[in-house]
C-alpha cells in the first residue's frame, strides 16, 4: 500500500555540472597524465539522487541552488525532462552553478574535487519556505555537499511531521548525536562510515562492527554501502548482508547516488526495506556499467528487466 501523500520524495541537495575526463589510471600527487574522452556532465549528489529516484518510480521534489549560467539551464531542463518539481530550486546571479571535476580510470575508479558555487547559498530559510512540501512528503533525502545547518533545518522539519529521513552523509564530515537522531535510514559508504566511526572497512566483519557503531551514534537504521561487495544492513534487531551483482564496471560515478535514489523510490513506495535495497542494487549495478552520472542512472523499466547474477 502506497503511504499517505503518495511517494513524494524531496531531496535537499546539491546541483552541479560535472567535467569529466577518462585516464589510463588515477594520477599519482604532482603527476600529469593525458586523458580522453573530455565531456560536460550534470550531475551534484542532489541532483543524482533526485534524477534516480524519479526515473526509479518516486514523485520527486528538488530543492537547491543554480547559477543564471549554461550549466544552470542545462541542469534545470534535464530536471524538467525527468519530471522534477523545480518549484525550490532557487536561482543565483552572482555565482556560478556547483562544479566537479571528476576523473575516472579504465577501472572505474574515480577521484571528485568540489566547487560548491551556488550550492553554498542554500540556507535555513529557504528550507523554511519548502516546510509544507516537506511536510506532506513520505521521505525527506539529504546528503552533505550544501551547508551543514541547512540540511539540519531539513531534518528537523522532516522529523516534526514523521517524514521518513534518508541522510547520505557525503562528503564525509563529523555529525552531532541530535541530528543523528532524527535519522531513518543512514547511507554512507566505506570511507564515510570510517570518518564517523574511526573504523577501517576491510572486510565484512569490519562492516559489521561499523554498522553496530554507526547504530549507537542515533539513526534508526544502517546501510553501508561496500561498492562490489554490496551493501551491510544493520537494525536495531539484526544485520544482513546483501552481496551487489557481478557487473564489469566501466565508471563507478554516481553509482552511490543511484543506489540510494532506488532505495529512497522503494521506501516511498511502500516498500520493505528488503525489496527498496534491491531496487538500488539493481539500478547501481545498469549505473556502473554506463559512463557519467545523470546519464548512467536507469529507468525502473531497465532495473525490472535487469537478470541477476
Amino acid at each position: 500500500m502506497t503511504p499517505p501523500g503518495g511517494n513524494r520524495i524531496v531531496v535537499v541537495g546539491s546541483c552541479n555540472m560535472d567535467l569529466v575526463v577518462r585516464v589510463p589510471r588515477l594520477p599519482l600527487p604532482g603527476e600529469t597524465l593525458a586523458g580522453t574522452d573530455f565531456k560536460c556532465l550534470p550531475g551534484g549528489k542532489g541532483a543524482n539522487q533526485a534524477v534516480a529516484a524519479a526515473r526509479l518510480g518516486g514523485q520527486v521534489s528538488l530543492v537547491g541552488f543554480v547559477g543564471t549560467d549554461a550549466c544552470g539551464d542545462e541542469l534545470c531542463a534535464g530536471f524538467a525532462a525527468d519530471g522534477i518539481d523545480v518549484s525550490h530550486v532557487h536561482l543565483r546571479a552572482d555565482v556560478p552553478t556547483g562544479v566537479a571535476n571528476i576523473t575516472v580510470s579504465n577501472d572505474g575508479l574515480n577521484s571528485i574535487v568540489l566547487a560548491a558555487g551556488a550550492n553554498g547559498a542554500l540556507e535555513p530559510r529557504h528550507i523554511e519556505r519548502a516546510e509544507a512540501l516537506i511536510a506532506e512528503a513520505v521521505v525527506l533525502l539529504c546528503q552533505l555537499e550544501v551547508p551543514l545547518q541547512t540540511v539540519g533545518a531539513a531534518i528537523e522539519i522532516a522529523a516534526r511531521y514523521g517524514t521518513l529521513v534518508v541522510l547520505n552523509p557525503a562528503p564525509a564530515a563529523p555529525l552531532e548525536k541530535r541530528l543523528l537522531d532524527n535519522v531513518d535510514f543512514l547511507v554512507p559508504n566505506e570511507s564515510e562510515a570510517g570518518l564517523l566511526t574511526g573504523m577501517t572497512i576491510g572486510d565484512l566483519d569490519c562492516a559489521r562492527r561499523a554498522g553496530a557503531a554507526l547504530l549507537a551514534q542515533g539513526p534508526r537504521q544502517v546501510l553501508l554501502t561496500l561498492g562490489a561487495r554490496g551493501v551491510w544492513m544493520a537494525v536495531a534487531d539484526g544485520t544482513q548482508h546483501f552481496p551487489a551483482p557481478k557487473v564489469e564496471a566501466a565508471d563507478s560515478t554516481a553509482a552511490g547516488d543511484t543506489f540510494i535514489g532506488g532505495f529512497a523510490a522503494g521506501i516511498a513506495a511502500g516498500g520493505d526495506l528488503r525489496s527498496a535495497i534491491l531496487v538500488g542494487q539493481r539500478a547501481a549495478a545498469l549505473s556502473v556499467m554506463r559512463f557519467g552520472a545523470q546519464a548512467s542512472i536507469p529507468y525502473r523499466k531497465e532495473v525490472d528487466e535487469f537478470a541477476w547474477s
